[in-house]
């Protein structure tokens, strides 16, 4: 099943969430990522959080109690891991995330480490990137000159190779902590072909 979690921090334009929202079979906001939904004209299926950051607790007001998870403030999870988990309890294992960008970077740097994880989301749309999880082969049609960085996840080894990217992926020595940034694309469309390991994708169109 194909799951969309809305989060808080700077999401994907209208478009793109109304996109996504028709590939999914289950959608959940965590905390203020209702209102990048509701933005969007979509009504989420859960909301889960502590709504410390949502502009308006009356928005909780339509859904049905039992849908709206509350949480204390003082937790063990962020909201975004809360959504996520909840995503996956209800079978969803294709799970995308809208919003999370700009704002603090310790929250950033929260959900990039999510995708470390054996379960781990495989998109991340934030206003501006488009992140990937990538373990075999990944196909994507840009604009030429779009920057891609690449990000080795896991303990490795990693290997790769790629067309369509200026500097191609074979050539990287990968090893952990090392990293690919600002690579760019020369035609319109990326291939890349994972052997080993497993990567984040990132794009800047």
């Amino acid at each position: 099943m194909n799951g969309l979690a809305f989060i808080g921090g700077e999401g994907p334009c209208v478009d793109l969430c109304v996109r996504l929202a028709g590939e999914a079979d289950l959608i959940a906001a965590a905390d203020s990522g209702l209102i990048c939904a509701e933005n969007a004209q979509i009504r989420p299926d859960w909301i889960v959080g502590d709504m410390d950051s949502l502009d308006d607790v009356s928005r909780l007001d339509k859904y049905p109690p039992d849908h709206v998870i509350r949480f204390p403030a003082d937790k063990d999870f962020t909201d975004t891991e809360l959504v996520i988990n909840l995503l996956f309890e209800k079978s969803c294992d294709n799970i995308t995330i809208a919003g999370g960008g700009g704002g603090r970077l310790d929250h950033i740097l929260a959900i990039a480490a999510l995708f470390e994880r054996e379960r781990a989301p495989k998109r991340w749309f934030t206003a501006r990137e488009k992140i990937f999880f990538v373990f075999n082969e990944f196909y994507y049609h840009t604009k030429k000159n779009s920057i891609v960085s690449v990000f080795p996840l896991g303990n490795g080894p990693w290997r790769a190779q790629s067309s369509g990217l200026k500097w191609p992926l074979h050539a990287a020595a990968w090893e952990r902590g090392f990293f690919g940034v600002s690579n760019v694309t020369e035609t319109g469309e990326i291939i890349i072909k994972v052997s080993m390991g497993r990567f984040l994708i990132i794009i800047t169109e």
